[in-house]
């Protein structure tokens, strides 16, 4: 797929994280970005980067746990630009050992991406197809090991990498592509923040890595995973340090069993 000239929704594009790179990489592309975030004054400085950047975006307040806040965000873009053409569903927050908000983490991170994908289809079918990219975390990857401090968050993660490979078929019946991309620890200002303020033993205690992700490499992977016009239905895992590789087709989910 080639962007110049396609629409692209990105969520959670109004901080200073991966959305906005995301955003900004799709409308230096050539894509026309319709942008989003809870936050509109956040959202509203990426639209002034990208139009500084002589890019082309719209922005549109939605919370994506709300069901008819995402259906309103795609109807914009439908309305603006005419359909659509990629959907990112990159919004999720995060909140480490808080258990009154499990549904709150749930809602956004996994109802949101799921209220993102059901309803770009629509528009996407009348473009003749699309590109789905989600996002997880390898936080929610393996049985037993350390995850985060947020089991909701994890469980929302781990949901919607299922929630991904069980939608491979769409490429068949609908040319709409879905994938994921999970990535590892990603130096967004407050991830960052918060490790250059660790000791180097605590560091090595809470398994962060030397190295971060870069927002912008975050950006890179996206957009392979939304043009490749191969991948479907695939999880991209990207750990700091290695290559991003993709989860095999097929792949049990464990190494062994005992």
């Amino acid at each position: 797929m080639e962007l110049s000239g396609k629409v692209a929704i990105v969520t959670g594009a109004g901080g200073g994280g991966s959305g906005r790179a995301i955003a900004r990489r799709l409308a230096r592309d050539g894509a026309l970005v319709v942008l989003s975030d809870i936050e509109e004054r956040g959202g509203r400085e990426t639209l002034r980067v990208i139009e500084a950047e002589r890019g082309r975006a719209a922005f549109f307040p939605a919370d994506v746990g709300i069901e008819t806040e995402v259906r309103a965000l795609i109807s914009f873009a439908d309305v603006t630009y005419g359909g659509v053409d990629i959907m990112v569903n990159n919004a999720g927050p995060y909140w480490p050992e808080l258990l009154d908000q499990w549904f709150e983490t749930v809602q956004a991170n996994l109802l949101g991406t799921m209220y993102g994908t059901l309803h770009a289809i629509k528009p996407m079918r009348r473009r003749g197809g699309g590109a789905i990219v989600n996002i997880g975390s390898t936080s929610a990857l393996g049985h037993g090991r350390k995850h985060s401090n947020s089991p909701a968050y994890d469980v929302a993660k781990a949901a919607v990498i299922r929630l991904t490979t069980t939608l491979g078929w769409l490429r068949e019946r609908e040319g709409i592509r879905v994938n994921c991309l999970v990535p590892d620890w990603v130096a967004t200002r407050e991830v960052q923040s918060y490790v250059d303020a660790l000791t180097p033993q605590q560091r090595k205690e809470g398994n962060v890595p030397d190295v971060l992700l870069t927002t912008d490499q975050i950006a890179d992977a996206v957009v392979q995973l939304a043009t490749d016009e191969s991948l479907a239905g695939r999880v991209m895992v990207w750990w700091c340090g290695q290559p991003r590789r993709l989860i095999p087709v097929g792949d049990p989910g464990y190494a062994a069993l005992e």
